[in-house]
């Protein structure tokens, strides 16, 4: 992407000192990191630097410490992990400012990692603080940002530093920025986004947007038993939020001037009870039984679904289409997602993914690799789709 400087633009990198904002807010239970991929996501970077003799510093966040430095929350046991993802050895310094940040980085030499401890142990992080930033950007050369995933937040080390420094995009950020670009920024057309998840209230801007850019959107999950309940549809016991109908309308309107066709369900399965093979039943959605909650959109649906994947060029995904936790309530978005990785993998189609349960819903489909592009970063993805901007990102362009 040429408006944003990259590893590329960057000669010479031996003894710069190169502080890389990452994305180290890993899941933990127990003391143990459960996954990975965040990690495994920053290495190409990381090692590039190291590899071309750079003293790569990384700068990192982990939970919402408030600015008071909480032991639970300090990055020290992650650096463990960081060494062994990246099978280099990676020092930690015990804090990211001030006097124990500038010894542990005085002693690096080329090729060195360095990992400082949470940035949000400081108030001045995520206020932004000049002085803050100013005092972080005293330990190095260059800033290379790699943490999509943070871009949405104006914070000292993902935006402040930027002015401070030769700032530019890590691998990571840039191959985000490139699937983007194509997903909803200049994407082949017909485009078709996949939304779904369990309200419509958490999705109102991202759906108010989309509608404006996108050809076809497929609505799934319980939102949209709120949009079936606008039409008049009596939806049972279903998850339904009877307070946004007339929201629900608006979009609908919203996406007739605009030439968008909204796609709900025509079918759903329905249970009484949500649990694992529970007893279940396929039904039109004009005859969902009042005592009955749909919890999957049903195979007609599904047929036409994979239809408009089919005509898409272009696939943006956000959200399951049913409750894929619990069998047999994942056929949908199984049967999507398995479609849409097949026309990925003939070359017929770019598919861009992203958010929390997205990433859940294709790894559980076993396709989360054969997607063009799957997002790990929930908020900032889901700005990014409700087409906001991005401070992280737009203090990076040249």
């Amino acid at each position: 992407m040429t408006s944003f400087k990259t590893l590329d633009d960057l000669t010479d990198l031996s003894g710069k000192r190169v502080l890389v904002r990452v994305d180290l807010n890993v899941p933990v239970k127990d003391g143990k990191v459960t996954d990975t991929t965040r990690i495994e996501r920053v290495a190409p970077t990381i090692m590039e630097l190291s590899g071309k003799g750079a003293r790569v510093i990384l700068l990192a966040h982990f939970g919402r410490p408030k600015g008071q430095a909480v032991p639970s929350m300090s990055l020290d046991p992650i650096a463990g992990i960081v060494e062994s993802v990246l099978d280099h050895r990676v020092h930690f310094a015990a804090d990211c400012i001030g006097d124990k940040a500038e010894k542990a980085v005085g002693a690096m030499v080329n090729g060195d990692i360095l990992l400082l401890e949470n940035t949000r142990f400081h108030s001045g992080e995520e206020k932004n603080d000049p002085d803050f930033a100013k005092a972080l950007a005293e330990n190095g050369d260059i800033f290379v940002n790699d943490a999509f995933s943070a871009a949405h937040r104006a914070h000292a080390s993902t935006e402040g530093l930027a002015h401070l420094l030769p700032a530019y995009a890590g691998r990571t950020m840039q191959a985000e920025l490139v699937a983007l670009e194509k997903g909803l920024g200049n994407p082949a057309r017909p485009v078709v986004a996949i939304v779904g998840g369990a309200k419509v209230s958490t999705k109102i801007d991202l759906l108010q947007n989309l509608v404006k850019k996108v050809d076809a959107l497929v609505i799934g999950g319980g939102m949209a038993n709120t949009f079936l309940a606008a039409r008049g549809i009596d939806v049972g016991k279903s998850l339904c939020e009877h307070d946004l109908s007339d929201t629900a309308k608006a979009i609908e309107a919203e996406a007739l001037a605009a030439g968008c066709t909204i796609v709900l369900p025509v079918d759903g399965v329905v249970a009484r009870e949500f649990k694992a093979g529970a007893d279940n039943e396929t039904v039109a959605v004009s005859a969902i039984p009042a005592d009955a909650m749909m919890l999957d959109v049903g195979p007609e649906s599904i047929k036409d679904i994979n239809a408009w994947i089919t005509k898409a060029d272009t696939l943006v995904w956000n959200g399951p289409l049913g409750a894929f936790e619990i069998p047999p309530f994942d056929a949908a978005t199984v049967s999507a997602a398995q479609h849409a990785a097949r026309r990925t993998g003939e070359g017929l189609l770019v598919s861009v993914a992203g958010g929390g349960d997205t990433v859940s819903a294709l790894n559980h489909a076993d396709v989360a690799d054969d997607f063009t592009y799957v997002s790990t970063a929930g908020g900032a993805f889901l700005e990014w789709m409700e087409g906001k901007p991005l401070p992280g990102v737009d203090v990076l362009k040249r």
